[in-house]
């Protein structure tokens, strides 16, 4: 099998030495190519050449960001993204280059969602018994406007702390949970506007629900690690459902706090949050969010911009991983 491994090498956890022993290993396996990453969107593009090249299977090192990259690039063949049209006319799963992703980055939800090693020495290690033994799933994928998204995507304050967090990278401050909780308490005490909710939550055939402060759209759970810790904001959501949202009606700190609560004890796979202040919903073909300002929107992690009005679609069976 012709395979392409694209590393970011500038992912948190990702060493020379580690990329090194990983390559090698891969290499006794299938037909390898390595390529690294050195621009936001490289690995979008050099995922679209994978495709086209008839590649059968593109492997990451790297974090979230460069397997969201690389999924866009799978799925949408090269076209640009930054618009609200969905992309058409994409091939089944089977037509399609597999994914097999490693963790290499800060919290690495999307790998820990599918449970595999932390190390991505580990990691590596899984994939070749899994590609020994043919072994593959096909994960539905969520669709925000025209990009994919693996995990979960949201407008309101869990992006607004993407957005503090990548500033803070940006001037070199190291990625930790350490660094995230600090972002969000800032952020949340000091900085998003707890007095006006400005989102409204629609769906086919029913009314608009809200306003609510912020709404996270999950394809999987967790939402996010602390370390080690998985954090479930929708813990029914699953790679096989329809999406699942989470909303915030109110932002003071007891029902703030009550609700990040229930998220740390809750376990995948348990019911969904509940609380006054809480709107959950499960297994969603469709959803779209409504601002009445524009607010901070993010993707898999990573912050995109800020948005008024996102669609968010399920797509059941799009990709295939090795895992």
């Amino acid at each position: 099998m012709r395979a392409l491994l694209i590393v970011n090498p500038r992912a948190t956890s990702t060493t020379r030495l580690r990329r090194d022993v990983i390559a090698s290993a891969l290499a006794s396996a299938v037909q390898l190519d390595i390529e690294q990453t050195r621009y936001r969107g490289h690995a979008t593009k050099l995922a679209a050449s994978a495709r086209a090249a008839g590649y059968g299977l593109v492997l990451t090192l790297g974090g979230d960001g460069t397997v969201n990259e690389v999924v866009n690039g799978i799925l949408r063949h090269g076209a640009p993204l930054g618009g609200n049209t969905p992309p058409d006319d994409v091939p089944p799963a089977d037509q399609l280059p597999a994914l097999a992703a490693l963790p290499g980055g800060s919290a690495n939800v999307f790998t820990g969602a599918l449970r595999m090693p932390r190390d991505p020495v580990d990691a590596a290690g899984q994939i070749l018994q899994a590609l020994a033994a043919r072994r593959e799933r096909t994960i539905g994928l969520g669709l925000a406007d025209d990009r994919y998204f693996t995990f979960n995507s949201g407008l309101g304050l869990d992006a607004e702390v993407v957005r503090a967090v990548q500033g803070l990278r940006a001037h070199g401050r190291p990625s930790s949970p350490a660094l995230y909780v600090r972002a969000a308490l800032r952020q949340f005490y000091q900085q998003t506007d707890r007095r006006r909710p400005a989102i409204a939550v629609e769906r086919p055939g029913h009314h608009a629900e809200g306003p609510v402060f912020l709404g996270i759209i999950s394809n999987t759970a967790p939402w996010t690690y602390l370390g080690s810790r998985a954090v479930n904001a929708s813990p029914q959501a699953s790679f096989d459902t329809g999406l699942d949202v989470l909303a915030l009606r109110g932002l003071s700190s007891l029902a703030t706090f009550t609700t990040i609560g229930r998220m740390l004890l809750a376990r995948a796979g348990q019911v969904e949050l509940g609380g006054r202040y809480v709107l959950s919903l499960h297994d969603q073909k469709m959803i779209s969010l409504r601002a009445s300002r524009p607010v901070a929107f993010q993707i898999d992690g990573e912050y995109v911009g800020e948005r008024d009005y996102v669609t968010f679609q399920a797509v059941p069976q799009a990709l295939r991983i090795v895992v």
